[in-house]
C-alpha cells in the first residue's frame, strides 16, 4: 500500500511539474510592460532567493564545499547557466511576442535533438526506430521551413539550448535544487547588476509600475522553483518511462494555449510539420516502452530464479551422478 501511495504521489507531482511548465505562457504576459531581458534578470535573481530559502529549510548545504573544490564541475555549471539563460530569455520573448506555438514545437522536438546529440557528441548507437524518429523530425523541420519561408529558428534554438543544458546537467550529476542554486548563483551578480543599472537609468518597471507588478516580478522565483521541486519528487517515485511520457504534457499545454487562448495562426503546412513531429515522438515512445519491457522480462526471470526454493537433496540409497546439478 505504501508503494502505491508513493507512486500516486510521484505521478501527481510529475503532472503538477509539467502542468505548471505547460501553463507558464499565461504568466509571462502579466509582467508587461517589463521587457524580456528585465524579466529574465528578475527570474535569475529571485530564483536564487527561492531555492536558497528551500535549501536553508532543508539544511542541504554540504554540497557547496565539494563543488567549490571541483573546477571542472564549476565550469560545467557555468556552461549550463549560460545556455539556460539563452533558453529562458528566448522563451520569455517568444511568448510575449506571439510565438507560443513555435515555442511548444521547440520542446516537442527536444527529445529528438537530445538523441541526435547523443550520436554526434557521445558516440551513442541508435536502434532502427530511433533513426526513423530522428529522420521524421528532420523532415518536419524541413516542411515547416519550406511552408513558412524560413527555418523555425525559435523552436530550433529552444530545442538545442535545452538539449545542451540537459547534457551539461548529466555531466554535473547534481540534484535539481542544488544544481539550480549553483546555476542561479553564477547568474546572480550579472542579473542583479543589470537590474541596478536599469533602475539607475530610470527604465526599471519594478518600482515604477506599482507593488502588484513588483510582486509578480518577484514571483518569477517561485514560478521557477516550485515545478522543479515537484519534478524532483516525481523523479524518485515513478519509473523513468512514465516520466518520459509526462514530459509531453508541457508542450501539449503550450500548443493548446497558443491556438485557443492566444489565437495564433495554424496554416496547413504548420499542421503538417507538427503531425510529422508527433509521429516521430510516437515512434520514439513506442520504441522506448518496447525496449524497457524487453529488458524487464529477463530481469524478472533472474529475480524469480534467485528467490525460487531449491530442491532438497535426494535421501534414497541410489548414488547421485556427479554431473547432476540441483534444480533451480
Amino acid at each position: 500500500m505504501q508503494g502505491t501511495n508513493e507512486q500516486r504521489a510521484g505521478l501527481l507531482s510529475g503532472v503538477g511539474a509539467y502542468g505548471m511548465w505547460g501553463l507558464v505562457p499565461l504568466f509571462w504576459p502579466l509582467l508587461k510592460p517589463a521587457g524580456a531581458v528585465e524579466i529574465l534578470a528578475h527570474r535569475m535573481t529571485w530564483s536564487l532567493v527561492a531555492v536558497g530559502l528551500a535549501l536553508l529549510v532543508l539544511r542541504r548545504w554540504s554540497w557547496i564545499g565539494a563543488l567549490v573544490r571541483q573546477p571542472r564541475k564549476l565550469g560545467l555549471i557555468s556552461a549550463a547557466a549560460a545556455v539556460i539563460t539563452v533558453n529562458w530569455g528566448l522563451y520569455i520573448w517568444a511568448v510575449n511576442n506571439g510565438h507560443v506555438v513555435e515555442s511548444s514545437l521547440g520542446y516537442f522536438i527536444n527529445p529528438l535533438v537530445t538523441i541526435a546529440m547523443g550520436v554526434l557528441l557521445l558516440g551513442e548507437r541508435l536502434r532502427p526506430a530511433q533513426w526513423v524518429a530522428v529522420g521524421t523530425g528532420a523532415a518536419a523541420v524541413l516542411v515547416l521551413a519550406i511552408g513558412s519561408g524560413r527555418p523555425p529558428w525559435i523552436s530550433l534554438t529552444l530545442a538545442f539550448t535545452f538539449a545542451t543544458y540537459g547534457l551539461a546537467k548529466k555531466k554535473v550529476n547534481m540534484g535539481g535544487m542544488e544544481s539550480l542554486a549553483a546555476e542561479t548563483a553564477v547568474l546572480f551578480v550579472p542579473a542583479l547588476g543589470y537590474l541596478l543599472w536599469l533602475g539607475a537609468q530610470g527604465d526599471s518597471t519594478f518600482t515604477s509600475e506599482g507593488p502588484g507588478h513588483a510582486a509578480l516580478l518577484a514571483a518569477t522565483g517561485i514560478v521557477t522553483a516550485v515545478p522543479l521541486v515537484l519534478f524532483g519528487a516525481a523523479a524518485i517515485r515513478v519509473p523513468l518511462s512514465t516520466l518520459g511520457l509526462l514530459q509531453y504534457l508541457a508542450p501539449v499545454f503550450q500548443f493548446i494555449l497558443g491556438i485557443l487562448y492566444f489565437h495564433e495562426e495554424m496554416p496547413m503546412e504548420r499542421w503538417a510539420g507538427f503531425a510529422l513531429v508527433w509521429l516521430a515522438l510516437a515512434l520514439l515512445t513506442w520504441d522506448a516502452l518496447r525496449t524497457a519491457r524487453r529488458a524487464r522480462i529477463p530481469a524478472q526471470s533472474r529475480a524469480a530464479r534467485a528467490t525460487a526454493p531449491r530442491t532438497p537433496p535426494a535421501t534414497d540409497s541410489a548414488p547421485i551422478p556427479p554431473t547432476t546439478t540441483p534444480a533451480p
